[in-house]
């Protein structure tokens, strides 16, 4: 998740899917490393992003509650792609679901997008919304 309007359109089919299948749900944002060229902003930085995730991933705890769903989240450091696929091994998650575009449409077009390289390196299923 990363607070863009499609993660909480990914949001609301995951807690769909969940209220189904009787399942719960794990929001995960990772916040990626900076260069090591600006190791005096990365603390700020790191500290600021943390924050604003807590901000909608707490919101996202309250929107699935409302719907019966225990929600639980992590913030990590890292590449999104690899955060993301390595808590889905280690909790032995069994779908992942994905917002289509995220906040960083620009770094999309020219790298790939985060939901691009999970659909295509994740050993689960994904359901990618849109």
């Amino acid at each position: 998740m990363d607070g863009s309007q499609t993660s909480f359109r990914a949001l609301d089919t995951a807690i769909e899917v969940s209220r189904v299948c009787h399942s719960r749900i794990l929001g995960i944002h990772s916040i990626p490393f900076l260069p090591s060229g600006f190791m005096t902003s990365v603390v700020p930085y790191n500290i600021y992003q943390k924050k604003e995730a807590g901000k909608f991933l707490e919101v996202s705890k309250t929107r699935s509650a409302r719907k019966g769903i225990l929600f639980s989240y992590a913030i990590t450091f890292g590449n999104p792609v690899e955060e993301i696929l390595n808590i889905v091994k280690k909790k032995r998650i069994d779908l992942i679901v994905i917002g289509a575009r995220g906040k960083n449409r620009v770094s999309d077009f020219f790298l790939g997008s985060v939901s691009n390289a999970v659909l295509h390196k994740s050993k689960i299923p994904v359901l990618l919304v849109k």
